[in-house]
Order: C-alpha cells, then structure tokens, then sequence
C-alpha cells in the first residue's frame, strides 16, 4: 500500500512508519510528495479513514492461498463425473487434443464473437510461424444482443457475407474455426451447446443449443456462400493456441477483459466426463469457465458490499462472482461503489457528487488504467476523467484519494486472477509453463501484467518456472490455429487408417 500513488509520502513532522514499503500515517498534519512534484497529498487523520473503507478490499496471502485452494477443489469437482452436474466450474472439454506442431500451412477463416463486436478474419498460415491476417471488426447493435437468437446469427451470417465478398472469397470454401467466447458444453470439436449467456448478452432461443447449427442454418439462409466449420473454439483456447503457434510450452491461455476465463491442457485420466477416443496425445485442453467460480458460496467470505452491490445491479444476479471481481465488465463499477461511499462520508470532493457518478456503470474500467497510467505526483489522466463525469474543480487530494482506490481495485482483480494461475500451474505440474494472455484489462492496465507475475511467484509450488506471454490477436489468429491443426490431425488420422488397409 502507497499513501497516494507517489513514490513515497512523509508527514512534515517526520512522524511516520514506513514496513516493507506500507506507511501508517501517526499524526496530524498534511503528507507531502518526496517526489518532484512536491503536490500535497492526503490528510492523515482523512487518509486513516478512506484506508478503513479501502481496507475491506485487501486480502492478505492466507486469504489468496485460500482462494488457490478452492480453485483447485472446484476444478477438481468440474472434472468428476459424479460432481460435475452441480459444480460452479464445468470443466468443459474442448476436444481440442493438441497444440501446433509447426506443420500446419493454408488459408482459414475465423469468425471471433465474444462482446459487443465480432471480426472476420481470413488467415493465411506460412512456413516458419509467418501468419498473414486481413480482418474487419462488426458491431452487434444492443437489441440484436437482448433480441431472439436467429436474428443475431443472421446478423453474424450477413457481415460474414460481405466480408466473403470483399475478400473475393466466394468461389472456396475454406475451413473456419468459430471462436465463440460463451459457456457451452461441447460435445465434439464442431458441436457444442451455449449453457447461458454472459457479458451482457440475452438472445432468446439459444441457451441449449448447439449454436454451430444455429450458425450453419443463418449461413444457409443467405444462400450466398458456403463455410466449413472445422472448431469451435472458446477465446482462451484460441489466445493459448496463438503462442503455441510459436512457444510450445505455452499450456495455458487467459482471457482478462469484458469476462475473465482461463484454460489449460489436462491428461486425459483426469477428464472422467471424456467420453472420445483415448489414442495420442493422451490430452485435451479444457475450458473451465472458471468466471463462475464462487457461485456455489466458495467466495462468500471475501464478497464485500461493493462486490454484493454490484452483483445485485447485474443482469445475471448470483452467477459468475468470481468474474466480477476481476474482468473489465465489472472492475469500473466496484471502483464506483466505492467512490460513491467515500463522497458519501465526505471524504471526497466535499460530499457533492455528481449525477454522472452516481449512476452505475458510469465509471468505465478504462478509466482505472488511465488514472494509474499518471505518472507520480502528475493527475493529468484523472483530471481529465473527473472531468467526463462532470465533477469540477477536485483537489489534489482527491485525485490522490482516486488514485488509491483504483490502485487496490485493481490489485484485488490481479491477485485473485493468480490464485487461480497459480492453482492450474500446480495441477499441471510441468517444470516450466507460459501463460498466454489476452484481453483489455491486461492490454491496457499499466500494472496487471506485473501484479500477476508478483503473486503467481508468491503462490505457486517452489521448483515451477512460468512466463506470461501477451498473445496477438488470439482469439482471431487462434481459431484459426484450431481449424489448422484439427485439418492436420484429420489428415494424420486418414493416412494411419490407410496404412492399415
């Protein structure tokens, strides 16, 4: 904990306990930067009062380890037959049974749906890792995500068209691998039903059903071009498969953006719902779905009033706790919370809070990259923040006050994403292992990539070696890996059967 978000502050008395870089203010008077900016900072008899509050959003390492442990009894019961019915995390196989070999080579589409905008891309595979990409971002209005389920596949179908068309693409039809970033249960490589939908989505008629159907009978309807989807593909599998393309020690893929998921490889012997072949490679990437983690109680005793508050004003209340503690989706709006109770104390901006700031969602998570992006002792960015929410003319003070609450928001969603890395670096318990990540909050949040690495270290068994890799473009470029490397194993197993006849 810093005292303000420069480098090191000190009351003017000298008055001060500095442990491992955690200051406890000890008297009365104002806290000064010893920094350049020489900016006043924060009251100390107003900063023991918002470290209270903030308080309630620091764990402490036996709480993370705690977190870990459930983790890993909650993946444990997603893969059981006898728990995964009533489990919070499914475990869903994605019968996905190897990473690229380096072989792989051609053209493929990939279509990326997973938020408020979808891509196209067309894909070409070279020799030595070369991948070429043309893509184009779509727009999904916000009725068609509330409307019925066939006019949202028509939607998709039509702007695949027209892509098709632009690419000159009509007379081929080559392999897609579909990146469709929602809870589904697959029950193969190209069928897989939508169990509920998530991240603000919910079209009528798709919960239940097997949505590469839904997306073949949309592309019939147009009857203007063909597709074959080879995989369906979660967006953690495509994000791991992108560094796989080059890494192939890459075995877990991250997604920390709108939602939060993670995936990984697991041995088949482990997978007692697996219900396929067991030939080499004995494995299967697995998609935990683990943004629902806690819905069975599990994160009851760390939950706090702003994570209850939140919860309640979302559109899947009770479900996917675990991501709303973490993902982009939801990290503004507990910084929200939280602001609103320190105005409402009066220990910012005098008490007066703006309409803007009052109404949910109106503190985007965008916003807590930007303010932690100030350098020390500089609130140019949270400046320019309070003033899109119409607050005028906030002290130095206040920004610092800001500052600390981003800072332990975002610490929490960082610290709680490792426990549960550090839980499937253990199970997987290979000497070294990357992490291959993708999503806004980590894109754009000048200290998630930093804070993973600090509390996975922490929390992972002593011996094991990891690397966090940014993957590019993974959900895009990684779907079309998976078609790859499925048309390569469809290949492989064609040529075994013939040298059997």
């Amino acid at each position: 904990m810093s005292s303000c978000g420069c480098k090191v502050c000190i009351d003017m008395g000298s008055q001060f306990q500095a442990t491992m870089g955690e200051m406890r203010v000890r008297t009365g008077e104002l806290l000064f930067c010893l920094s350049d900016c020489s900016q006043p900072c924060i009251k100390p008899d107003k900063w023991l009062k918002v470290d209270e509050i903030l308080s309630e959003l620091r764990l402490d390492n036996d709480q993370y380890v705690q977190v870990m442990d459930r983790m890993t009894e909650s993946f444990n019961r997603g893969l059981s037959k006898e728990h995964n019915a009533v489990a919070a995390v499914k475990m869903f196989p994605t019968y996905v049974r190897s990473i690229p070999d380096g072989t792989e080579r051609g053209k493929f589409l990939a279509l990326d749906l997973g938020g408020t905008n979808f891509r196209v891309l067309l894909i070409d595979l070279k020799p030595g890792h070369e991948v070429r990409m043309k893509s184009k971002i779509y727009a999904i209005p916000q009725k068609i995500m509330v409307g019925p389920g066939r006019s949202l596949f028509d939607h998709i179908a039509h702007c695949l068209a027209m892509f098709i068309k632009e690419h000159k693409l009509e007379a081929e039809s080559l392999p897609l691998g579909f990146t469709f970033s929602f809870p589904c249960r697959q029950e193969g490589l190209t069928a897989a039903r939508l169990v509920h939908w998530t991240k603000g989505f919910k079209c009528s008629g798709v919960e239940g059903e097997d949505v590469v159907r839904l997306l073949r009978e949309a592309v019939a309807r147009t009857r203007e071009y063909d597709i074959d989807v080879v995989a369906l593909v979660n967006d953690t599998v495509g994000t791991l498969m992108a560094v796989a393309h080059k890494d192939s020690k890459c075995l877990i893929g991250l997604i920390i953006g709108t939602g939060t998921n993670a995936c990984y490889m697991e041995r088949l012997e482990n997978v007692e719902l697996w219900n396929e072949d067991y030939d080499d490679p004995k494995e299967v990437l697995i998609n935990t779905e683990w943004g629902a983690f806690g819905d069975d109680g599990l994160l009851d005793n760390i939950l706090t009033q702003y994570d209850k508050n939140v919860d309640e004003g979302s559109m899947n209340r009770g479900k996917q706790l675990y991501e709303k503690m973490i993902s982009g989706m939801y990290m503004g709006e507990v910084a929200r919370q939280v602001l609103v109770k320190l105005t409402k104390e009066k220990l910012l901006f005098n008490g007066e809070i703006s309409d803007e700031l009052f109404t949910r969602g109106q503190f985007y998570t965008k916003y807590i990259s930007e303010i932690e992006s100030d350098a020390p002792g500089d609130y140019t960015n949270c400046l320019q923040v309070l003033e899109e929410l119409e607050i005028m003319s906030p002290t130095d003070e206040d920004c610092a006050i800001i500052r600390q609450v981003c800072e332990t928001v975002s610490k929490r969603a960082a610290y709680l994403c490792s426990a549960g890395l550090a839980a499937l670096l253990n199970k997987i318990d290979r000497e070294e292992v990357t992490i291959a990540v993708d999503g806004s909050v980590y894109r754009f949040h000048p200290k998630v990539h930093n804070l993973l690495v600090e509390k996975i270290s922490e929390l992972v068994k002593p011996g094991l070696k990891f690397n966090v890799a940014l993957s590019m473009d993974g959900s895009g470029i990684g779907a079309a890996i998976v078609a790859a490397v499925a048309e390569r194993m469809k290949a492989q197993k064609r040529e075994l059967n013939n040298d059997y006849i």
